[in-house]
């Protein structure tokens, strides 16, 4: 499939955002914790969608600022989360001051990031000893009728680890790993959510997406819980990092250089003086 055939998955969640809200599960207070222990940090959580983990996150007291590429999820997540700083923002420019915030966290959300990008801007605003923190939902399919529903909605964010990256990326320490049991309740209404907040689902066409309804809800109907609904069992994977020690490089050092080369390339126009209040930038949060 060429690039203009291909569905553009990561960028699919805005027109479902409602649905996504109520057909997501939350994520389990433990994780969270020992994902950043116990004492309240400045956190930057990066694609936090409608709020599922940011609700967590400020629950335990962490000073939390949310920021997503997408608008319309970060709109459910101010109503959901009032009070909570947010940005319209991607990882890959993460638009916050060098060595800013204890830790980076990112919930359902790293698969989309373009790491080559994403991971040395996470450690440019991570501080010393700052620590990198990911997370993702995964439905349990070694029980059985959960891998039927798997095999109907899609198994695709299931299939690979998706901590590799930072597993063997040279700007982290050792990565640690946990897994968390939960359930989440759904029934009639909040398994179509479910279904229409996935992305390869979004992509579809009405009819398609209808379709697919059809079928998931046949199988609902199937398994016979009727208004009792069912729990749905979930293992929350986490992963935790800390940033290596590495030399002090602000981004107007990293544009001046890029300037300098392109300069001694026959490149045109001088390079931008430094801004000396440059390091003290923080972050457009509205």
């Amino acid at each position: 499939m060429s690039d203009e055939q291909t569905p553009d998955w990561a960028h699919s969640f805005g027109g479902v955002a409602d649905a996504y809200e109520r057909g997501r599960p939350t994520y389990p207070a433990e994780a969270v914790t020992w994902m950043l222990g116990e004492q309240p940090l400045s956190v930057l959580e990066l694609g936090a969608g409608t709020g599922k983990l940011t609700r967590v996150l400020s629950g335990l007291g962490h000073d939390v600022h949310a920021t997503d590429p997408d608008e319309a999820m970060l709109a459910v997540l101010e109503q959901k989360v009032p009070g909570v700083p947010t940005a319209v923002a991607g990882a890959e420019d993460i638009p916050l001051a060098d060595a800013s915030v204890d830790a980076v966290v990112a919930g359902q959300a790293f698969h989309w990031f373009d790491l080559d990008r994403a991971l040395p801007e996470i450690a440019r605003v991570l501080r010393p000893q700052g620590r990198v923190c990911l997370t993702w939902n995964h439905r349990n399919e070694k029980i059985p009728w959960v891998r039927r529903l798997g095999a109907l909605i899609g198994t695709q964010e299931q299939q690979d680890d998706p901590a590799q990256a930072l597993i063997f990326s040279e700007l982290f320490g050792f990565v640690e790993d946990h897994e968390f049991s939960h359930w989440q309740p759904i029934d009639r209404r909040t398994i179509q959510d479910l279904v229409l907040s996935r992305s390869n689902i979004a992509v579809l066409d009405a009819e398609a997406r209808a379709a697919k309804l059809a079928e998931v809800l046949a199988f609902y109907d199937e398994y016979g819980r009727g208004m009792d609904g069912m729990q749905l069992p979930y293992v929350t994977r986490c992963y935790r990092a800390t940033v290596l020690d590495r030399p002090a490089e602000s981004r107007a050092t990293r544009a001046a250089d890029d300037a300098a080369d392109d300069g001694n390339q026959g490149g045109q126009g001088d390079p931008p003086a430094d801004d000396p209040d440059d390091e003290n930038l923080l972050i457009d949060f509205r």
